[in-house]
C-alpha cells in the first residue's frame, strides 16, 4: 500500500566506500568550513528526523485520526470517484456494528469502533483494505453504556493511530491501547460518561503523546499520556462547569508545540510538552466542531444554541395566538388549540430525533386548569424578553496563533456570524474555508479578506453531523438522511453529484489512495475507480 512521507535528504560520506581513487589534497580553510557546516547540517536534520518520528504521522497519505493529517480533512487524490453509490463503483461493503466513527486508515488496515448496546459490548475493529474481511476484533465487556442524545452512540470516537499503536477512546470505558495486530499494550479506565449529548471526542497522537480532551457531568480536563507506557505525563483541569447545551466533540489539533483546544465556552492553546496554557478565549460555544489552521491564524466555528436570528425563538403575542389557534373562540387556549412553539430549534435539522426544545403546554398554565389566559401568557413572554438579553451571537472566528494570555475580542477576527455549523466542522484549502450547516447550507469565507464568497444550497437537506472532507479540489459533504453531494471548488463551482448512500450516515469519510470509505448506519462501504 502506498505511502508517501516528507523526508530530509542527508549526503553522507563513507570515507571506506569509494569506488574511484581520489588524489588527496590538504585540507583547505574552505574545505575545513564545508566539514563543519556538513556536520552542522547533518545534526540539523537528524534532529528534523526524529520530531518528525515522534509526532504522528502528518506526513503519510494514511488516513490516521479523524479527518486524517491534524484533522484537516484534506487529500491532494485526484483518483476519488466523483459518483458513487451502492452497487455503484462499490469495491466491496460489509455490514457493521452500530457506530458513528469514522474508519482510520493504516497501510492495509481501516479501523473503527463499535457498539452492541444488548451485549453490552464495545468493539476494536480491523478490516482489510482490499477485500473488507474482519482482520481481528478487540471486544471490551461493560456494566453500562453511556446515554446521550437519541442521535448519540456509544462508539462515536475515531481511533488514532501511528502506524506503531491504535488509541481508542469510549466514554462508557476510557482510553484502550493496542498493537496493531489487536493485542493489548495498556489501558486507562475511567469513569462513565454523564452528559445530555454524549462523549464523541476523538483522540489524537502527537510528540509520542496520547491527547485526549474530555468533558462531561462527571469530570472535565485535558490530559497527555505517554504513547508506549501510558503514563500520564500531565493533566490540566478545566473549571468550567459542564451543563446540558455543552458537547465535547472538537478534537484538538496542532501548530508548531501548540496544542490547539476547542473547549466549552473557550478556545485554547497549551504547550503540547508541560501542558501549560499558552492563550485563550473566552466565547459563547459548545465546543462540537474541530478547528483548523489558516496560515498564521487558527479558526473555529463556534456555536451556540440560539447564535443567531434562525435558531431564536419567536413567540406570538396572545392576540396573535388567539386569532390564529382559538378555535372554539372563547377567548383562551387550551391544550389541543397550543401551536408547536420552541425555546430553540434547529429548523432544518427535521429528520433528527429531538432537534429542538419544545415549548410545553404546562409551562403557562400554572393553575393547571387546562386554559392558557392572556395574563398566563405575558408570563411567559416577559420570561422570553428576558432570556433574548443574554443572547450571544456565535460565529467563525479567526485568532492568531502567535497569541499570549488572555485573548480579547479586539484581538481577533470575526469572518462571519451566519450559518455557522453545529456539528460538521469547517475546512481549509488555498485561502478559502468551507463549512456546512444544516439543510445543507455550504458557505465559503476567504480568510483572508474576511468576507464570504458564496452561500449556496447542496441538495442534502436536514441534520449534518459528519463533516466535510476535500479531495483533488472537490469538496464532498454528507448529510444525515445519507446524501453526499460532490461539489467542484475554484471560480466555476458547481455541484457535480448527488450520492444517496439509502442509509443514516452520521461518520465523516475516510479518503486514501484514490479510495473513499463511508460508513452508514449498517454498512461500511470502500468505493473507487
Amino acid at each position: 500500500m502506498k505511502r508517501i512521507y516528507m523526508q530530509v535528504h542527508v549526503t553522507l560520506c563513507w570515507p571506506n566506500r569509494r569506488t574511484t581513487p581520489q588524489r588527496k589534497t590538504p585540507p583547505t580553510a574552505t574545505t575545513k568550513t564545508c566539514n563543519r557546516m556538513s556536520k552542522q547540517l547533518i545534526l540539523r536534520s537528524l534532529v528534523i528526523v526524529a520530531f518528525l518520528a515522534s509526532t504522528q504521522s502528518v506526513y503519510s497519505a494514511d488516513w490516521a485520526q479523524f479527518r486524517g493529517a491534524n484533522s484537516a480533512g484534506i487529500s491532494d487524490d485526484t483518483k476519488v470517484p466523483t459518483k458513487f453509490g451502492p452497487g455503484d463503483k462499490e469495491l466491496w461493503s460489509v455490514p457493521v456494528a452500530s457506530g458513528h466513527s469514522s474508519p482510520c486508515v493504516i497501510g492495509n488496515q481501516l479501523i473503527l469502533t463499535a457498539a452492541q448496546r444488548e451485549k453490552h459490548q464495545l468493539h476494536i475493529v480491523s478490516i482489510d483494505r482490499q477485500s473488507g474481511n474482519q482482520n481481528w476484533n478487540f471486544k471490551l465487556d461493560v456494566a453500562e453504556l453511556e446515554r446521550g442524545h437519541p442521535s448519540f452512540n456509544p462508539a462515536s470516537s475515531t481511533v488514532a493511530s501511528d502506524g506503531e499503536q491504535i488509541i481508542a477512546y469510549f466514554g462508557s470505558y476510557g482510553l484502550v491501547c493496542l498493537s496493531m495486530d489487536g493485542k493489548l499494550a495498556w489501558e486507562k479506565r475511567m469513569p462513565l460518561t454523564k452528559s445530555y449529548a454524549g462523549n464523541a471526542i476523538s483522540p489524537i497522537i502527537a510528540g509520542g503523546k496520547v491527547i485526549l480532551y474530555r468533558g462531561n457531568y462527571v469530570d472535565h480536563f485535558l490530559a497527555a499520556w505517554d504513547k508506549r507506557s501510558g503514563k500520564e505525563l500531565w493533566k490540566v483541569k478545566n473549571g468550567e462547569r459542564f451543563t446540558p447545551n455543552m458537547a465535547c466533540t472538537a478534537v484538538p489539533i496542532i501548530h508548531e508545540n501548540q496544542l490547539i483546544v476547542h473547549a466549552v465556552r473557550a478556545v485554547q492553546s497549551f504547550n503540547l510538552e508541560s501542558g501549560q496554557l499558552i492563550w485563550e478565549l473566552k466565547c459563547s460555544t459548545t465546543a462540537t466542531s474541530t478547528p483548523v489552521i489558516c496560515e498564521g491564524e487558527v479558526v473555529v466555528a463556534t456555536w451556540n444554541q440560539t447564535g443567531e436570528e434562525s435558531l431564536r425563538p419567536n413567540f406570538p403575542t396572545f392576540d396573535e395566538l388567539l386569532a390564529n389557534n382559538d378555535k372554539n373562540g372563547d377567548k383562551r387556549i387550551d391544550r389541543q388549540e397550543i401551536p408547536k412553539l420552541f425555546y430553540f430549534h434547529r429548523s432544518e435539522g427535521t429528520e433528527a430525533p429531538q432537534n429542538g426544545y419544545p415549548f410545553q403546554f404546562n409551562h403557562a398554565d400554572p393553575n393547571k386548569d387546562g386554559k392558557i389566559e392572556r395574563a398566563e401568557w405575558q408570563v411567559i413572554l416577559d420570561r422570553e424578553e428576558d432570556r433574548q438579553k443574554g443572547y450571544i451571537e456565535h460565529g467563525l472566528i479567526a485568532i492568531p496563533l502567535n497569541s499570549r494570555g488572555q485573548v480579547t475580542e479586539s484581538d481577533i477576527r470575526r469572518l462571519e456570524k451566519q450559518g455557522i455549523p453545529e456539528v460538521p466542522s469547517p475546512i481549509y484549502q488555498d485561502g478559502f474555508l468551507y463549512m456546512v450547516k444544516n439543510g445543507g447550507l455550504l458557505t465559503c469565507v476567504n480568510v483572508g479578506q474576511g468576507e464570504r464568497v458564496f452561500r449556496m444550497r447542496t441538495g442534502g437537506s436536514g441534520t449534518h453531523y459528519a463533516s466535510p472532507v476535500i479531495a483533488g479540489g472537490r469538496l464532498y459533504t454528507v448529510s444525515g438522511d445519507g446524501k453526499i453531494t460532490v461539489v467542484k471548488l475554484g471560480s466555476s463551482r458547481k455541484i457535480l453529484a448527488t450520492n444517496d448512500m439509502q442509509d443514516f450516515t452520521y461518520a465523516t469519510p475516510a479518503v486514501c489512495d484514490g479510495v473513499i470509505y463511508i460508513r452508514t448506519h449498517s454498512r461500511l462501504y470502500a468505493f473507487g475507480q
